[in-house]
């Protein structure tokens, strides 16, 4: 699994006009699930995102988790994460597991996340055309990809 994490001030997420989920502030996710992903991957990234020290205390350095600040967070799958841009002009998608596999491990992911933070999870729907806006706060982007533990 990947994700592209963002700190965000507010974000939203709307399909045909009508916004589906928005937060306020805390992290909007970005989720690539690729074949090879099962519930470890779940468990070590919900994990890792649920304690990562990136928000500001008073000082203006990175020493609150979001559940410190009481963050919020908005999930949006994102299968063009693992797009392979190796060979010619067109991104090949390859690695990226197919709905049947995907939508469970998504829907997990999300169940976790609910588990571990203390803020609101709010997502987009799976595979719709959708227009995500956000505030980056910072910026602050992080990539973490669960097959780089180490």
């Amino acid at each position: 699994m990947k994700v592209v994490l963002q700190r965000v001030a507010e974000a939203a997420v709307r399909i045909n006009d009508e916004v589906v989920g928005e937060i306020s502030s805390g992290f909007v996710i970005l989720l690539g699930i690729e074949t090879e992903d099962d519930e470890s991957d779940i468990d070590w990234l919900t994990g890792k995102i649920s304690k990562l020290r990136v928000f500001s205390d008073e000082d203006g350095l990175m020493n609150y988790s979001i559940n410190d600040i009481g963050g919020d967070a908005l999930i949006i799958s994102q299968f063009t994460l693992h797009a392979k841009t190796k060979k010619g002009t067109r991104p090949s998608f390859i690695y990226a597991a197919r709905p049947e596999q995907a939508i469970p491990l998504y829907q997990e992911f999300i169940q976790s996340m609910k588990s571990l933070i203390n803020g609101d999870v709010a997502t987009g729907e799976f595979g719709a055309d959708m227009q995500v806006s956000l505030i980056n706060d910072g910026p602050v982007t992080l990539v973490i990809d669960s097959k780089n533990r180490v």
